[in-house]
């Protein structure tokens, strides 16, 4: 089963939940605003692609957090800070069972799924 985890009112899940959606291929969509995200999940990713990747630090969520919630990140910070904000997880993150694609990019989702 293929999950798509991203928050629905974020423009790059829109334009990757179209692009599926264009090909038909089903996908359950996880929207972890509304749903949250698991701890075992969110280190899943984190040691998949780095804290620095899952964690959005371009966003206005995390911009927004005091100074001293952003000094000394690591791996454990980053989690607990994704767990109780998801705003700050990088989106979307795509799902494939075997696999994962953080991001979205249309030519890496064409050959994932060529």
């Amino acid at each position: 089963m293929i999950t798509l985890y991203g928050i629905k009112n974020c423009d790059t899940v829109k334009k990757a939940r179209a692009w599926l959606d264009v090909r038909g291929i089903a996908y359950t969509f996880h929207d972890y605003k509304i749903a949250g995200v698991d701890e075992a999940q969110l280190r899943a990713w984190v040691d998949k692609f780095g804290w620095e990747k899952v964690l959005n630090r371009a966003g206005t969520t995390f911009r927004k957090l005091p100074d001293a919630d952003k000094e000394g990140l690591n791996a454990d910070k980053a989690v607990t800070l994704m767990q109780a904000q998801p705003s700050m997880i990088k989106r979307p993150i795509l799902d494939l069972g075997d696999r994962r694609i953080a991001g979205f990019k249309p030519e890496i989702y064409a050959t994932t799924f060529a």
